[in-house]
């Protein structure tokens, strides 16, 4: 068995003990005990090991896949109830030294290069902020020269100093490329929300395969969690696969093993992991990849992370449309993007109708392309509650505060509350008459699931509140 407190990416991601847990589980799937065995322990929400995950991840037939699905969408309202929390991304910038394969910034596209001057920046700010976004996941590409550490931390103290009639961006998420403890440090300091890096493929020769410049050192990335979080004192961080890259058992398998050294270094688990899906992009020779990942496949690798990892929040992005968003929003994500421009300055275009790419081409292609106010009301229709929450990280509940709470499933007494009045600031703020009638429904049914009688009739005092103009408020 691997070392889960080694720091050394090829211990804790042993791909020897990746290889076995795949091997084995094919025997034991035919086990119907067996199988049966470890959906009984992941409907208890406490989780799942890699090898018990490995299992499932060989599960064909539909009657168990159905099984899978329904414990999934239980453990996930079990904890999170049926909240969604809406963020959107912001690019800043397309610079770029390394040369992956399946990434349309790669330094060898030739495609307009640039990264976004601070009024344009404030520009993307305001537009974001229009569409009723509090909280965004800042993305850059490598280039220490063109877009060194200075700059991403110039960026954020820009959003968070931009202020608006209905308040400000209140947290600001970043996926950036590995670096070193003293910049980990210079982030924390800063007060960014989540750290998120995703490992693109666990698998190594496929690895260093895919990546050219200084992204092709699979030690320096797959490492990057714990100088994240032990050396630069980050609390909350998020991991994720590049599903397409190389065969999807190893990579959940690997994701799992990834998230159980996490816990073990730090005693905290990822506090979000993703599911990018790998799509076309410029210069990209998409049909090449022989791993793409079918819909079935994804959707019940979906569920066996949710099964594994119950804690964690669960982030679907708009790479995948939005027939097939609705459905996986059934078996276990909590978070998803809502309106997402993936190019540079795309937000500012689209808030002055230009088209959103106009003389420049994205890092890949988008699937659900619709605006932020049609995806609340598709989940307004589909008995979600929207949310803008951001309140955990402003109040401290982060790290090893946040994780008990997850676990427990106490995190739902500050959720739900948290997502109904951030919701209705949205309906003040920026939603049209046919929005406003159905929040308002929404919210006088959800009020009453808020089962503490004090803290439900201190939510309804702020609801009404908000209603007259204050904002901010938050448990």
């Amino acid at each position: 068995m691997y070392n889960v407190k080694s720091m050394d990416a090829n211990e804790f991601i042993d791909d020897a003990e990746v290889c076995e847990s795949i091997s084995v589980a094919k025997k034991l799937v035919k086990n119907k005990a067996e199988v049966d065995r470890i959906l009984a322990k992941a409907a208890e929400w406490k989780g799942l090991t890699h090898r018990e995950a490995a299992v499932l991840l060989e599960v064909e037939d539909d009657e168990t896949l159905k099984k899978m699905y329904k414990a999934a969408k239980n453990i996930k309202e079990r904890i999170y109830g049926n909240r969604i929390v809406l963020f959107a991304p912001l690019y800043l910038s397309n610079y770029c030294v390394n040369n992956c394969r399946y990434c349309g910034y790669r330094c060898a596209n030739n495609i307009p290069r640039r990264r976004l001057t601070r009024d344009e920046l404030r520009e993307e700010i305001r537009a974001l902020e229009a569409m009723g976004h509090k909280r965004l996941l800042l993305e850059a590409g490598e280039d220490d020269d063109k877009c060194p550490i200075d700059y991403i931390l110039e960026c954020i103290r820009t959003i968070y100093d931009e202020k608006f009639e209905n308040g400000s961006i209140r947290r600001v998420n970043v996926d950036i490329a590995a670096t070193t403890v003293e910049n980990y440090r210079k982030l924390k300091d800063i007060g960014i929300g989540t750290y998120l890096l995703f490992q693109e493929t666990y698998h190594k020769p496929t690895y260093l395969a895919m990546h050219a410049g200084p992204k092709r050192n699979y030690e320096w990335h797959t490492e990057a969690m714990d100088r994240a979080m032990i050396g630069g004192g980050i609390d909350d961080a998020g991991i994720g696969v590049l599903y397409g890259l190389y065969e999807y058992h190893y990579e959940t398998v690997a994701l799992i093993m990834h998230a159980e050294h996490m816990e073990a270094a730090k005693g905290v688990g990822p506090h979000t992991i993703s599911f990018p899906r790998l799509l076309p992009a410029e210069g990209i020779d998409y049909k090449s990849f022989p791993y793409l990942v079918k819909d079935r496949d994804f959707k019940k690798l979906v569920a066996v992370t949710r099964m594994a990892v119950p804690y964690t929040g669960m982030i679907l992005t708009t790479r995948e449309n939005a027939e097939f968003r609705r459905e996986l929003l059934e078996i276990g994500f909590s978070q998803m993007s809502a309106g997402s421009s993936v190019g540079i300055g795309g937000y500012a275009k689209k808030a002055a109708d230009e088209t959103e790419h106009s003389g420049e081409k994205p890092q890949f292609n988008l699937a659900d392309h619709r605006k932020p106010i049609d995806v609340i009301k598709g989940l307004l229709n589909d008995g979600y509650v929207p949310s803008y929450c951001t309140a955990c990280y402003r109040e401290g509940r982060t790290g090893d505060r946040f994780m008990p709470l997850a676990k427990s499933g106490q995190i739902g007494n500050v959720c739900l509350p948290n997502a109904l009045l951030t919701f209705q600031e949205y309906l003040q703020d920026y939603a049209d008459d046919e929005l406003k009638a159905a929040g308002a429904q929404m919210i006088d049914r959800e009020i009453k699931n808020v089962s503490n009688e004090k803290q439900r009739a201190r939510a309804q005092e702020y609801l009404e509140r908000i209603r007259k103009g204050e904002r901010d408020l938050r448990f």
